[in-house]
């Protein structure tokens, strides 16, 4: 093995040792997988981290390393518990995992899993922060997914537990719990008549995957902000739908981690594999007006068929924008956390931007904006646009819940403003001074 090798190579002099280092080095490289389809995946912390200082021997480090083996092994104990749990085997006495009464919550919870006032929240804490790897691991079992792809649980385990890593917990908004808060809403479009009577296994399953890893190590700040910085992500794309061709390209690389799929032709990873990319894609925000016109135009024609795989496909991603932007229509209790995450996050980075002198971005500066006036801006100019037309799609009593809620919360923040400013405009004016590619200026709903 490797570290066989290093420990070998240990004993040499050490100008020899280096320069084995620096060999080694240069014949890894990059060590990232380029794929048959013609571009490279994505993993962060794909690299390991070498401790070279094992290769001395003093007590000092003697000790470092036997306190870190022993952390290993702790680790290793949390995975064996975290392993059994995930498979349903109670583990008696443990103080590392939730007690059995929390773990009875969680499961009663799941069995509501389909309810639109889910509390993503409260379902978080009853599974020690683990709601992206409980929900979507229980989605995969209720929708028989496991079965029909012939799916190894332990690689199911091991893929979603990658993707939870990867989200950034320090990140107010775009993480794991937002992620499973996705997850769960697209589960409930996935059961809405039309979609559940007419979508196929792979649908469903190219839909669950889409919305857990749809902003896979987002990090905590906007496109332009990653462009003003000349940020290498930006570069890598072009300046093109950055953050959401490194979610979609970071999926690819932790699927073809986990070998979950390998049992399945190389033609159908791949094409798994483009079409996770291209409902990833759609939940860029600069493509909102170009989405909501061809799915205004389909409605208006009434010519969406639901038995063709492209317009199936083209209805998910709508599902998975709606999703991705469905705060505002959960309950209002729900809707002002997620209103206060998301703000706390523009905030951080104004203050960022402040600091460096790059420019504060338009609705980042916590001095002239607040939450009221951001929350109803997005409100009159994304989300009634974007669920007025899937209510005419699917004409439901949740589409009817989302709109009511939309409702009850612009007016709660109006009140709020209200009481802020004495009376002011509706809407936050950055939102309209906003390039229109990105934000649609659509009639405000009655």
């Amino acid at each position: 093995s490797l570290c066989f090798l290093l420990c070998s190579f240990a004993f040499l002099s050490l100008p020899l040792f280096h320069t084995f280092i620096s060999l080694l080095t240069l014949f890894l490289g990059d060590v990232r997988v380029r794929s048959r389809a013609g571009f490279e995946t994505e993993r962060r912390g794909s690299h390991p981290y070498i401790d070279f200082r094992i290769f001395h021997s003093n007590s000092e480090i003697e000790v470092s390393v036997s306190a870190r083996n022993v952390r290993r092994l702790l680790s290793f104990q949390r995975y064996l518990r975290s392993s059994r749990f995930f498979r349903g085997i109670t583990v008696p006495n443990s103080s590392n995992i939730l007690d059995d009464d929390y773990n009875g919550q969680a499961k009663c919870m799941l069995e509501k899993v389909g309810n639109w006032n889910f509390d993503i929240f409260l379902f978080d804490r009853l599974t020690n922060g683990n709601s992206l790897v409980s929900l979507t691991f229980h989605l995969f079992n209720l929708h028989g997914l496991i079965e029909h792809f012939q799916l190894d649980t332990m690689k199911l385990r091991r893929f979603l537990v990658m993707v939870q890593e990867d989200y950034h917990s320090q990140n107010p908004y775009h993480n794991a719990v937002h992620a499973a808060d996705v997850t769960q809403a697209m589960h409930c479009y996935l059961k809405e008549p039309k979609l559940s009577e007419s979508l196929t296994p792979w649908d469903v399953l190219l839909s669950l995957i889409a919305a857990a890893t749809h902003d896979l190590d987002h990090p905590g700040v906007n496109q332009p902000f990653l462009i003003k910085t000349n940020h290498y992500l930006a570069t890598l794309y072009k300046n093109t739908s950055v953050l959401e061709n490194h979610h979609w390209r970071s999926a690819v690389g932790l699927l073809r981690e986990s070998g979950l799929f390998a049992h399945m032709s190389l033609e159908n990873r791949q094409l798994m594999e483009s079409q996770i990319g291209d409902l990833i894609l759609a939940t860029d925000i600069s493509q909102q007006n170009e989405y909501l016109s061809m799915f205004r135009s389909h409605l208006d024609r009434g010519d969406l068929c639901l038995e063709d795989a492209n317009h199936r496909h083209f209805i998910l991603q709508m599902a998975l924008k709606c999703a991705d932007i469905c705060n505002p229509c959960r309950t209002w209790e729900l809707s002002k956390q997620w209103s206060e995450k998301v703000t706390e996050e523009f905030f951080h980075q104004g203050d960022i931007e402040k600091k460096y002198h790059l420019g504060v971005s338009p609705l980042c500066d916590r001095q002239t904006e607040t939450i009221a006036n951001i929350q109803i801006g997005f409100m009159t100019y994304l989300v009634e646009p974007l669920f007025a037309e899937w209510a005419r799609f699917s004409n439901t009593r949740l589409s009817q819940t989302m709109l009511g809620h939309l409702g009850l919360n612009k007016a709660s923040w109006k009140g709020v403003q209200r009481e802020q400013s004495g009376g002011g405009e509706d809407a936050d004016p950055a939102f309209e001074e906003m390039d229109s590619d990105i934000l649609p200026q659509e009639p405000r709903l009655s």
